[in-house]
């Protein structure tokens, strides 16, 4: 995923030699590093079997496998990529899984292949660090209207800010439209070539732009400093993604803010956020864009006889215990 980001982070903390191999790089050059005895080696899942099949990388030395962001290597179909590097790796002594959001049905089996006797942590964020970031939403009539609400943002509320879509097709759709509005942005999306993604991100990251369009893929793993602002200008597909999203402001004890701009549609999102997050995402409005229809209002789904008969065995159950 961020091999890059993960890689130089690790060797500047600390003193041990950090390998990173990734698409979009010279097959040679990478070659040249294997042959050198690494620590650690950062890759990309593709990319090392290539060297593992061409015989340039030996896995037999390898005590630790560690897969970071093992939902979205499913999601990317690195499924059987993964399996085939835990063969190729079958002396280490530990494998470890990590996420931000591990989820999926898919997860489970990938995790009961990989892993023996596995034990699961799971880290709960800090509800003290959240509270430094204030949120809020904005209601958009249409997509002029919430494309205009978003261009007012940019150019009269945030100072460092990251704007996150759902897809490729949507970042490129709104990349134009902010070029035809004069605000300069740089952007990252999945399957980008490396050296273009560290240049998106040195540009935001140097200041030479303020505003940096991502997707949830290509965004995992970075770590921006002094982002003032996140804007969901796409709700993402669960709440858990929203918090990972708006984990990429409020950073190093600073304060920071995560707007959401939704439309009808996105309306059912918005509660679900409140309900996971335990917390009241208030709505707000910018004068003069006002939305100009009403709030819509979703009817919760009545259970089923069947789903009904389900929770009174489960608490008659739970009284007996």
């Amino acid at each position: 995923m961020q091999v890059a980001e993960q890689a130089t982070a690790l060797a500047k903390y600390t003193r041990l030699k950090v390998a990173t191999i990734t698409g979009g790089v010279t097959y040679d050059s990478h070659a040249a590093t294997l042959a050198e005895t690494q620590d650690i080696v950062v890759a990309t899942p593709g990319r090392l079997m290539e060297y593992i099949e061409a015989e340039r990388f030996d896995c037999r030395a390898i005590e630790w496998l560690v897969l970071d962001e093992a939902d979205r290597m499913l999601d990317l179909g690195f499924g059987p990529t993964v399996d085939r590097l835990s063969a190729e790796c079958r002396w280490r002594k530990q494998t470890l899984l990590f996420s931000a959001t591990l989820e999926g049905r898919g997860v489970e089996g990938f995790t009961a292949d990989l892993l023996k006797n596995p034990a699961e942590l799971e880290a709960q964020p800090s509800t003290r660090e959240r509270k430094k970031i204030t949120q809020w939403y904005h209601r958009a009539d249409d997509a002029n209207h919430k494309l205009n609400l978003l261009k007012h943002i940019l150019t009269e509320q945030a100072q460092r800010t990251i704007v996150f879509v759902k897809t490729r097709e949507r970042l490129g759709e709104l990349r134009q439209q902010l070029d035809s509005a004069q605000i300069p942005c740089s952007w990252i999306q999945g399957e980008m070539l490396q050296d273009r993604r560290n240049n998106a991100i040195s540009r935001f990251r140097d200041g030479q732009v303020n505003v940096l369009l991502a997707t949830d893929i290509a965004a995992r793993g970075i770590d921006l400093p002094d982002v003032s602002h996140v804007i969901n200008y796409d709700m993402p597909r669960s709440a858990d993604v929203y918090l990972h999203r708006i984990g990429r402001t409020a950073r190093a004890g600073k304060k920071g803010i995560a707007i959401s701009i939704v439309e009808a549609h996105d309306q059912p999102m918005m509660d679900r956020v409140a309900r996971y997050t335990k917390e009241t995402i208030k709505e707000r409005f910018i004068d003069g864009m006002r939305p100009t229809h009403k709030k819509p209002v979703f009817k919760k789904k009545k259970p089923k006889k069947d789903d009904k008969k389900k929770a009174v065995k489960k608490k008659k159950s739970a009284k007996k215990k």
